[in-house]
């Protein structure tokens, strides 16, 4: 199942939303040189989290080499933890995590607020690096990506919208339908394949426990950042009094 849109209007327009997206299609573009040539394998480096730099498993000045990249440890600390958010390994990986960024976040965004949204979104990526490196804490590999924060977003979603139609194309073979599904199934489902394929140890270079601790941490999160007057807000407009769905 390929989420492509989600049946609830936003009450505001998703600055912040747009504002991040807008962030990591630079970063990929500027800092990453569009994944091409030594510029981007430094741009991993030095701003991708190394799990074995940070606990310290991997002693400074030591030179790895990991899937045609070349890095020395030392030097780029605990920042990494932010820059390594809005980095992305190809074109696909950041055009899925946007586009999955777009549908959810917007209407987090909305019932948050912009200066909440953003602290939030920034913790749920925080947290997402945690579980990551607790996971492999020797870890010689950069992790990077937008999908630790934005899982933090799909699990708000999953609390404060968990009936909302999603529309949402659906495969099996050669049955191809477009279907409006619960977002709870949806987001339930992608949840537990996380943490099946981190079990399974088949995530295929995929950082799933930065998924699963980004899920959880954002669902945690909500009742520290939702605005219940937005809520509320939301759901009159939603069904003139109330939406069932909400």
């Amino acid at each position: 199942m390929f989420p492509l849109r989600d049946d609830n209007p936003t009450l505001i327009t998703p600055y912040v939303t747009a504002l991040i997206i807008a962030v990591n299609v630079a970063v990929w573009l500027v800092v990453e040189h569009a994944g091409a040539g030594p510029g981007y394998l430094q741009a991993l480096c030095l701003h991708g989290l190394i799990p074995g730099e940070l606990t310290g498993a991997i002693p400074a000045g030591t030179d790895i080499r990991s899937r045609g990249f070349q890095c020395t440890i030392g030097g780029s600390g605990w920042l990494t933890v932010l820059t390594s958010m809005f980095m992305h390994g190809g074109w696909m990986h950041l055009i899925g995590n946007m586009w999955f960024f777009w549908i959810f976040g917007n209407n987090v965004e909305d019932a948050m607020g912009p200066v909440r949204f953003i602290v939030f979104y920034l913790l749920c990526g925080a947290a997402a690096a945690a579980a990551q490196v607790v996971s492999s804490p020797a870890s010689p590999v950069p992790t990077i990506g937008a999908s630790g924060a934005i899982a933090g977003v799909m699990g708000a979603y999953l609390v404060l919208f968990p009936r909302v139609r999603i529309q949402t194309l659906f495969f099996l073979f050669f049955f191809i339908r477009v279907l409006a599904v619960p977002a709870w199934l949806i987001l339930a489902e992608w949840f537990v394949l996380q943490v099946l394929s981190g079990s399974a140890g088949t995530a295929g270079g995929v950082a799933v426990w930065a998924h699963v601790g980004g899920f959880v941490a954002g669902m945690g999160l909500v009742p520290l950042f939702r605005s219940a007057a937005r809520l509320e807000e939301k759901r009159r407009a939603g069904a003139g009094g109330g939406d069932p769905l909400y």
